[in-house]
């Protein structure tokens, strides 16, 4: 069983992937470090313990960073998960369980000094927290079994951006993070949206998980009414990219995913801010900002069918306790 500590922004396919993760047999969910983007630190925070609430979650909620390394915090992205970071569904505030006393980082350090080469790092938001970690604790990199992070694209699919051109909202909300997580001496797997906007649930499918899944599906299926409006609008699909919950994947099934190595790095300004770049060649360069990095992995590919079918499976097999 792969413990993880999830940092995360809830957020609607945040969400999914903390019931994902919650409902697998091969994930023990340690915790959940909440960050700023999809929502403010406040409304995260408070989605990540309304979760832990409502669905019995044994996680540590940690409360992260409020504003990006260098650049400014950027608005919440309520127009892809509604004002309070669900899509607007009805949330029963009272009686919330308490957050963890330590600092998001603080409790990263901890945890990982305390079972070293045990806890995996799944990132699915601004990685500010992994930075703050790293820079407090250097020492880390080497206690830390390995990072999963959702964020970035790298051209394949045509896949380059869903900000700008070129930038990953991940990336982009705090790219000075983001380079100091991706260039850290240990091993990293990015799934971008090269492959996470290949899985695509459709609103059938949706449907489908909320009777077959009586546990999860049915929340699951309320709070992307919303996120698939907005997928609807803005590049006509029916139904949603699953691009959260392809982290999980990855730490559940690995083989379901091709993988490119190579040193990555951040653009951290101009117009190609937020524009991650791996290098895949083993020739140095005369100027070569990538060389002195360690290889990385990019997943490439993704066997849509079967990630589908497993992600009904895994959640339709969760009992109510």
């Amino acid at each position: 069983m792969e413990k993880i500590i999830f940092d995360t922004d809830p957020g609607i396919d945040d969400a999914m992937a903390i019931l994902f993760a919650q409902a697998s047999a091969d994930i023990d969910l340690v915790a959940i470090t909440t960050g700023f983007g999809n929502a403010n630190i406040d409304t995260a925070t408070r989605n990540a313990l309304y979760l832990k609430k409502r669905f019995n979650l044994s996680a540590d909620v940690a409360r992260g960073a409020k504003e990006p390394l260098v650049i400014p915090v950027d608005e919440p992205a309520d127009f892809v998960h509604g004002d309070n970071g669900l899509g607007n569904v009805e949330i029963d505030e009272s009686n919330l369980p308490s957050e963890v006393s330590l600092a998001a980082h603080d409790y990263i350090i901890e945890k990982v000094k305390a079972s070293p080469g045990e806890i995996t790092l799944v990132a699915v938001g601004r990685m500010t927290n992994l930075a703050l970690a790293l820079r407090k604790c250097p020492e880390i990199v080497k206690l830390v079994k390995r990072v999963v992070i959702m964020g970035g694209a790298f051209g394949y699919h045509g896949n380059t951006g869903n900000v700008t051109p070129f930038a990953e909202a991940n990336i982009i909300g705090d790219p000075h993070a983001a380079d100091e997580v991706l260039t850290a001496d240990w091993p990293v797997t990015v799934v971008g949206l090269d492959v996470t906007k290949k899985v695509i649930m459709s609103n059938d499918y949706l449907a489908n998980l909320a009777e077959c899944s009586p546990k999860y599906g049915p929340f699951i299926y309320d709070i992307t009414r919303f996120y698939a409006n907005f997928h609807q609008q803005t590049d006509q699909v029916d139904g949603i990219y699953v691009h959260d919950s392809s982290a999980i994947m990855q730490v559940i099934a690995p083989q379901l995913f091709a993988t490119v190595s190579g040193p990555i790095r951040v653009i951290t300004e101009g117009p190609a801010i937020g524009h991650t770049m791996q290098k895949t060649v083993a020739k140095r360069f005369p100027i070569d900002e990538w060389a002195d990095y360690p290889a990385q992995s990019v997943c490439s590919e993704v066997d849509v069918e079967a990630y589908l079918a497993k992600y009904k499976d895994i959640l339709s097999q969760a009992a109510f306790d």
